[in-house]
């Protein structure tokens, strides 16, 4: 429900910028980025050159490279090269929170249908989006996507229970970004490049007060 919300708004911005609902679908269904697919209909709809909307992307989405830096570490030994290049493609913020809170290794077939089934209702929200073209007001959109950090809050309150350093960190990323948005220097950093930093220093503060132990037996072979 929240994918398909949020895209149904960028839909509204793909018709502004000219799209049909059949592009919508396709490019919403290869991006997966809210942040990154805005500036692409931006762009496009400023008559853009490519090289400079794919630029933005590369910019906008270095998170991404974090996410599946971490994700790397789920991957069962052994797993071939084109399943690991295969899941990398899969990585959005979504699939990495569900990724990271499933026990054990995580197998290529769990990263992929949780892709299509987001990377489905995501494209079809936009498509959605583009032939509504703005029927319905964008107050009643943003409540609807409301559902999309529903699922965001239920990934990241079972391990906030069971681990108080798990606790600390997520205290500390709220506090943090909300100082760091307001803060001088800082809050003129785009979100993309704000979340980024503040993920490394989180993660890197915890990681040294509280380094986890790893025990591979716990993860089996999957």
């Amino acid at each position: 429900m929240g994918y398909f919300a949020v895209a149904f708004s960028l839909g509204i911005i793909a018709k502004q910028a000219g799209l049909t609902a059949a592009i919508g679908f396709v490019s919403s269904f290869f991006t997966r980025a809210s942040a990154g697919e805005y500036g692409v209909y931006m762009l496009i709809a400023a008559q853009a050159a490519y090289v400079e909307i794919v630029a933005m992307c590369l910019v906008v989405n270095l998170r991404y490279m974090l996410m599946s830096a971490a994700l790397s570490q789920k991957i069962a030994p052994g797993t071939s090269w084109l399943h690991r290049v295969l899941m990398a493609c899969c990585v959005t913020d979504e699939i990495f929170g569900i990724s990271i809170a499933r026990q054990g290794y995580c197998p290529p077939a769990y990263t992929y249908s949780a892709a299509l089934i987001s990377g489905v209702l995501w494209a079809s929200g936009c498509a959605a989006g583009i032939v509504a073209g703005g029927m319905l007001p964008t107050k009643i959109v943003a409540a609807l996507s409301v559902a999309l950090y529903g699922m965001f809050l239920a990934v990241i309150m079972p391990p906030a229970r069971n681990d108080r350093y798990v606790l600390y960190a997520i205290i500390a990323s709220f506090v943090l970004s909300g100082v760091c948005s307001v803060a001088p220097v800082v809050g003129n950093w785009s979100s993309g490049t704000r979340t980024i930093v503040l993920t490394i220093v989180i993660s890197a503060a915890a990681a040294w007060l509280k380094p986890v132990q790893i025990e591979e037996e716990k993860y089996g072979q999957a």
